[in-house]
C-alpha cells in the first residue's frame, strides 16, 4: 500500500479466519477467543452465515445459561452483514455504525478474514 493509498479491509483484517463449528460448546469458543486474542469466531460450515461474539456469550451467561453445554448454534447471531476485502476502511465504518455491529466477516467467494470495530478505529485515527 503506497502513502496515498486509502487502506481496505484486506489490508487491516484479521487473517488467517479462525471459525468454530455451531456443535462445539459455548465455553470451547470462549477458550478459542481467549487464545487467539479475538472477540468473534465465524461459524463454519453454516448457512446462513453467523458467527460468535463474545456479547454472545455475555448474554448467555447473565442469562444463567450453562456455556460448558450451550452449543454455539444455540447462541451465535445468524445472517450477519459480510464485508468485500476491497472496501475502505470508511466504508466499513459506516456499515458497522448503521448495523450495530463489532465485527464483519470478510468475503470474497468464501470466507477471508474478519474485521471489527476496533481495526477499522486503529486505521481511521
Amino acid at each position: 500500500m503506497g502513502s496515498n493509498e486509502r487502506p481496505t479491509v484486506e489490508d487491516v483484517m484479521s487473517s488467517p479466519l479462525e471459525t468454530i463449528s455451531p456443535d462445539a460448546t459455548v465455553m470451547e469458543a470462549t477458550q478459542a477467543m481467549r487464545e487467539n486474542e479475538f472477540n468473534a469466531l465465524v461459524v463454519a460450515p453454516h448457512t446462513p452465515r453467523a458467527i460468535i461474539s463474545s456479547t454472545d456469550v455475555l448474554d448467555a451467561v447473565a442469562d444463567g445459561r450453562d456455556i460448558s453445554e450451550l452449543k454455539v448454534s444455540d447462541v451465535m447471531t445468524t445472517d450477519v452483514e459480510t464485508a468485500s476485502p476491497d472496501l475502505y476502511m470508511e466504508e466499513v465504518a459506516a456499515m458497522m455504525t448503521a448495523y450495530g455491529i463489532k465485527h464483519l466477516p470478510v468475503v470474497d467467494d468464501d470466507y477471508v478474514g474478519m474485521i471489527s470495530s476496533t481495526d477499522v478505529t486503529a486505521h481511521l485515527s
